[in-house]
């Protein structure tokens, strides 16, 4: 494996695979962890915070493989890069509703629940694949994080389903919400600019089967919750794979670094 580094177009497509998936995890687990305190139940706000944790546990071991390929710090990765340089998904880095955390919360749980469940059932496949990637650390990384990813699953199913089967509000804010999921999906699917290098060193599996692949596992979701496949996904407000993000996480990172920019030097 040592000999396939030293192939510069090999390394260029593995650091960018590693760079969306940990820039995924991590603006997520974020968003996440601004439900903390205002989740619906005591239960639910000790279970999504475990969440949260587990998943930026998940991008932290991404950033220390690329730390260990010469990218720089983890720490570093994750913070200090800027908005153009990072590889998210745009529907990752959605707020959760209008105002903020700490002014008057307006949060959406629907949109919440269905951003989760629809990324966590993405990630768990993507994560198979993984496992069979021709880069032994990432094999490894991803089979020890689908152990966990299948509680996520679990957890996020329950939600939908219990909402979107009450009928009434619920059900109208649950496909409210993915229509809003569903106007953005497509870019979380996207391998990017090297998609075919992903393939090519066998990184993971090639885009146009996983999506496949995807798609029907989501059309079973619908299928069991009585609602019509609405289509392939779309992606309305950039493309987050080649750095066109929203203001929405330029938020999101200048409040995540707060803390980490008053001593840059100190071991987070």
């Amino acid at each position: 494996m040592d000999q396939a580094i030293q192939n510069n177009e090999y390394k260029t497509a593995l650091v960018e695979l590693l760079y969306q998936l940990a820039d995924d995890d991590f603006i997520l687990a974020f968003r996440g962890s601004e439900w903390l305190g205002l989740a619906p139940h005591i239960e639910e706000d000790i279970a999504y915070a475990s969440i949260n944790q587990a998943t930026m546990g998940h991008a932290v071991m991404y950033y220390e493989l690329l730390e260990s390929l010469g990218e720089g710090a983890a720490d570093v990765l994750a913070h200090e890069r800027k908005a153009s340089e990072r590889k998210n998904a745009i529907l990752l880095e959605l707020m959760n509703g209008t105002g903020t955390y700490l002014e008057n919360p307006n949060y959406d749980w629907a949109f919440t629940v269905v951003r989760h469940y629809f990324y966590d059932i993405y990630k768990k496949l993507k994560l198979e694949s993984l496992k069979q990637s021709s880069y032994l650390p990432l094999a490894q990384a991803a089979t020890k994080i689908k152990m966990e990813q299948y509680y996520h699953v679990m957890h996020w199913k329950v939600w939908f389903n219990q909402l979107i089967l009450s009928g009434g509000e619920a059900k109208t804010r649950m496909q409210a919400a993915i229509q809003k999921v569903w106007d953005e999906f497509a870019d979380v699917l996207s391998y990017g600019t090297h998609s075919q290098d992903f393939s090519k060193y066998k990184l993971i599996e090639e885009e146009s089967l996983f999506k496949q692949k995807w798609e029907a596992e989501m059309k079973q979701v619908f299928e069991k919750v009585g609602i019509d496949y609405p289509g392939f996904p779309t992606a309305k407000k950039g493309d987050g794979r080649s750095g066109m993000h929203t203001e929405d996480l330029n938020q999101a990172l200048s409040t995540l670094s707060e803390v980490y920019n008053l001593d840059p030097q100190a071991a987070w």
